[in-house]
């Protein structure tokens, strides 16, 4: 081809203004990711740096695209090569746009439920992903002038059959849109199953919830059977809890001086045991009261959370010890008497046998 030949001279035009098309977007994309982290140093918000992070990458396909669209644009190229290289670009587009509103609105959740010293399922991150790029392909396809009605009865139809075959995990995955939107248990709750097992919720999933024990084990449950179990959440309708402590001592024991001592070491007690509350005040209570050996006093106070109670169990009855040692206030052990009856006929005497004949000791005849 000539150098001086129209189809030349088109191609050269063509590649000069997507050069030039592509710097200036360029330039612009400088000029305000310079601007973005201006307002980003000077307002502090935590979620200017995701934004950026989030279109660094995809304002560079763009700035191409642009510089693709008006080349195109400008050289004379046969209809229908033009129509076929931009539903490649409007495609490209749609895909990039997707991806970052994708990024976007993951990292901004994130960053959210951080803000608030709160947690997310991993289930909601993947629901709003898929609601997203359903989005994107419903858009694509509308411009690339695919009829979507068709699409959704082929779904449709699919569907049934899909759900059919899947029925368990639909099962579970439905239970946890159950559990997002009711909101019996959340992560970060402690909670006990009514077989026994306890701990924090750590992830709810599209197909299972993740429930990590004390012991640093995970116990994995479906949804579906978790949602139709009873189970106990102590962190609703709020962490706080009450702790109650039996304590006992002897019936020679004043129990207005043992109340008043046992809220004196409860109170001491706040500040120093992580955990413990001083809001409501600890009281006690004469509980269960009269017992077979002692008398049972029950000293009620407030912890942050269900385990704070371990520690705090551990300190108070340390110094309720000391202090009862120091008062001279016994612990006493369990005691019974028993009352022996000298006398009566025997119950179940036999009558005498040949061993009977035998000479008995002096104080049995």
């Amino acid at each position: 081809m000539p150098i001086g030949s129209p189809s030349a001279v088109q191609a050269l035009t063509a590649a000069s203004m997507f050069a030039l098309v592509t710097l200036l977007a360029l330039a612009f994309r400088y000029l305000t990711f310079r601007a973005l982290r201006r307002w980003a140093s000077a307002t502090g918000s935590p979620f200017s740096p995701l934004l950026l992070a989030g279109l660094r990458l995809p304002s560079l396909v763009w700035c191409v695209l642009i510089g693709l669209y008006v080349a195109i644009d400008t050289a004379e190229v046969p209809p229908r090569l033009s129509a076929a290289a931009l539903k490649v670009l409007f495609s490209l587009l749609v895909i990039s746009v997707t991806v970052a509103v994708a990024n976007l609105s993951g990292a901004a959740l994130r960053e959210g439920m951080k803000q608030n010293m709160a947690a997310l399922p991993g289930l909601s991150f993947t629901f709003i992903k898929v609601v997203i790029w359903i989005t994107g392909g419903l858009v694509l396809l509308g411009g690339l002038g695919i009829s979507i009605t068709p699409v959704l009865t082929a779904l449709g139809v699919g569907g049934l059959a899909v759900a059919l075959a899947l029925q368990d995990t639909l099962s579970n995955f439905f239970a946890g849109i159950h559990l997002l939107v009711e909101k019996p248990i959340r992560v970060g709750d402690f909670i006990k199953l009514e077989t026994g097992q306890e701990g924090y919720v750590a992830d709810i999933g599209w197909r299972t919830t993740r429930i990590r024990m004390l012991p640093n084990n995970m116990v994995i449950m479906p949804n579906s059977k978790l949602t139709q179990s009873v189970l106990t959440n102590y962190y609703l309708p709020e962490p706080r809890m009450s702790l109650l402590i039996p304590i006992s001592v002897s019936y020679r024991s004043d129990p207005d001086h043992v109340e008043r001592l046992l809220v004196e070491e409860a109170t001491r007690a706040v500040g120093h045991i992580p955990g413990l509350l001083a809001e409501p005040p600890a009281f006690v209570r004469f509980i269960p009261g009269f017992g077979e050996s002692s008398l049972d006093f029950t000293l009620i106070c407030q912890v942050q959370e269900f385990t704070d109670q371990y520690l705090a169990q551990h300190e108070l009855r340390k110094r309720i010890f000391k202090r009862f040692k120091e008062e001279g206030i016994e612990i006493p052990f369990p005691q019974r008497t028993v009352h022996l009856h000298a006398g009566g006929p025997s119950v179940g005497s036999a009558s005498p046998t040949a061993s009977d004949s035998e000479p008995q000791p002096p104080h049995a005849r």
